[in-house]
C-alpha cells in the first residue's frame, strides 16, 4: 500500500512539474512574440520622436532669430487645416481616434497620422501659435504602431496592446520619462481603472522607445529642486511638515480647479469657433489674428510657443519659474488663454508642455503667498495641472519622481492626486471613459 502511494506521490509530482515547464514555456514564448513586435515599433516611434524634438528645437531657433515670422501665423493656421482638409481625414480627431480604436478596434489609425501631425505641429510652432509635443508623440506612436500592426498581421485582441505600447514609446521618449510614459497609455483611457495586461508591454515600448531617442543625442530638459535634497537620507523615508503639507493641499485644490478651467475652456471654444465659423480653414486665421492682437495688447511674446526656452535671459520660461523671486501672478492665465485659443481654432501640438508652464507659473504666484518653498511649488503645479486635465494622476506621480528625484514624492503624489480629484470628470481628452466616479 505505501508503494503504491508513494507512486501515486510520484505521477502527480511530475505531472505537476510538467504543467509547471509548460506554463513557463508557453510564458517565454509569449514574451519572445511581443518583443519581435515590440522592439522594432518601440526604435522607429523613438526615432521618430528624436526627429520631431530636432526639428521642433530649429523652427523654435528661427522663430527667435526672425521676429517677422509671427506675422504668418493666420497663413500657417489656413496651410495646417487645408493640410488636413485635403488629405486628413479622420486623422483631424488626433489622440481621441487613438483612445477610441483602443477601446474598439475598427477602422485603425491611418498610417497618414504621424507625418500629418509632425507637419502641422512644426508649422504651428514656427509661426509662434502656444501649442505642446505631447499630442504629436503619441500620434505619432499610435499610427507606427498602428502600421507594425498590419505589417506582422497581429490579431485583434492584440492590436490593442500594441497601440497602447505605441502611445507609450511616443509619451515616455518625448519627455524622457519612459516610467510616466508607461502608466500615461495604461490610465489614460478610462478613468479610474487601469489596465495591466499592457502593463508589461508598455514599459518595454516606452524603455525602448526612450533609449533609442537619446542615443540620437537628443537631451531633455531637467528641473532643479533643491527643497530637502540634501536633508532626505533614503532611509529616514518621507519627510513630514504637516503645517507645509497643507499648503500643499490648499494649493493642489488651486491646480484641479486650474485643469479644468483649461479643460472646460478649451471645449466650449472649440464649440463655439465651430458654430460661428462652419469653414474650417477660417477658424485657425481668426486664432492666430487673435493671438496676435494679444501680443500686441501685452507688448511680449513670452506665452507663444512652448516656453520651454528663450535666448533672452528676462524672458519667463518653465524653468524660470523654479528660481526664487521670479513669481508672476498672472503669467499662468495669460499661457492658458494663448494656448486655449491656438488649440481650439485648428492648430496643432499638444496641450501638456504648455499644462507644464501653467501649472508651474501658478505653483510659483501660490508660493509666494503662501510663503512656502518656489521650487517645490513650481514643480507640483508642473504635475499636478496636468495630472487633473489628463486624468492621470499616477502617471503623473511618477514623472514628478523621474524629473525632480524622489526627495520630494510624498508631496508630489498628493499634489497629483488632490488635483485628480478636485477637476472633475472634464479632461482634455473626449473619448476617455468614465469607470469609477472620482466622488
Amino acid at each position: 500500500m505505501s508503494e503504491t502511494l508513494f507512486q501515486t506521490r510520484d505521477r502527480t509530482s511530475f505531472a505537476f512539474v510538467i504543467r509547471q515547464l509548460r506554463s513557463a514555456w508557453r510564458g517565454a514564448g509569449f514574451l519572445l512574440w511581443w518583443l519581435l513586435r515590440l522592439l522594432p515599433m518601440a526604435m522607429a516611434v523613438g526615432s521618430a520622436s528624436a526627429f520631431f524634438l530636432w526639428s521642433l528645437d530649429h523652427v523654435t531657433r528661427l522663430r527667435f532669430e526672425h521676429p517677422w515670422l509671427l506675422y504668418l501665423l493666420p497663413l500657417g493656421g489656413f496651410l495646417v487645416a487645408l493640410m488636413y482638409q485635403k488629405v486628413g481625414g479622420k486623422s483631424e480627431s488626433g489622440t481621441n481616434l487613438l483612445i477610441d480604436e483602443i477601446h474598439e478596434p475598427g477602422g485603425g489609425v491611418p498610417r497618414r497620422m504621424a507625418p500629418l501631425i509632425l507637419l502641422g505641429t512644426i508649422l504651428t510652432h514656427l509661426c509662434g501659435g502656444s501649442a505642446g509635443r505631447e499630442g504629436t508623440a503619441v500620434q505619432m506612436g499610435g499610427s507606427i504602431a498602428s502600421a507594425f500592426a498590419k505589417a506582422f498581421r497581429v490579431p485583434p485582441a492584440a492590436l490593442r496592446i500594441l497601440l497602447m505600447a505605441g502611445v507609450a514609446a511616443g509619451f515616455g521618449a518625448v519627455f524622457g520619462t519612459p516610467l510616466a510614459g508607461a502608466v500615461f497609455a495604461l490610465e489614460v483611457l478610462v478613468i479610474g481603472r487601469i489596465q495591466y495586461d499592457a502593463l508589461l508591454p508598455c514599459l518595454l515600448a516606452a524603455l525602448v522607445g526612450n533609449w533609442t531617442c537619446e542615443a540620437w543625442g537628443i537631451v531633455h530638459t531637467r528641473y532643479d529642486v533643491a527643497f530637502m535634497r540634501d536633508v532626505i537620507i533614503p532611509s529616514q523615508g518621507f519627510h513630514f511638515d504637516p503645517w507645509l503639507l497643507g499648503k500643499v493641499v490648499l494649493a493642489s485644490v488651486a491646480f484641479g480647479l486650474c485643469a479644468t478651467t483649461f479643460a472646460r475652456a478649451s471645449h466650449w471654444l472649440g464649440r463655439v469657433m465651430k458654430q460661428l465659423c462652419p469653414n474650417a480653414l477660417l477658424r485657425p486665421v481668426i486664432g492666430g489674428v487673435a493671438i496676435l492682437a494679444l501680443v500686441h495688447l501685452l507688448g511680449t511674446r513670452e506665452f507663444l510657443g512652448l516656453g520651454v526656452w528663450s535666448p533672452n535671459p528676462g524672458d519667463l520660461t518653465i524653468s524660470s519659474f523654479f528660481q526664487p523671486g521670479n513669481s508672476v501672478q498672472w503669467a499662468w492665465f495669460w499661457k492658458l488663454l494663448f494656448t486655449v485659443i491656438t488649440l481650439s481654432c485648428g492648430f496643432k501640438g499638444g496641450e501638456v508642455t504648455p499644462l507644464f508652464f501653467i501649472g508651474a507659473a501658478l505653483g510659483s504666484a501660490l508660493s509666494g503667498l503662501m510663503g512656502a518653498p518656489n521650487d517645490l511649488f513650481a514643480a507640483l503645479g508642473f504635475v499636478a495641472v496636468f495630472a487633473a486635465a489628463a486624468n492621470t494622476p499616477l502617471a503623473c506621480a511618477l514623472m514628478g519622481i523621474e524629473l525632480f528625484g524622489a526627495h520630494n514624492a510624498g508631496y508630489l503624489a498628493i499634489a497629483c492626486f488632490v488635483a485628480y480629484a478636485c477637476s472633475g470628470h472634464t479632461g482634455i481628452y473626449k473619448s476617455q471613459r468614465l469607470a469609477v466616479p472620482k466622488r
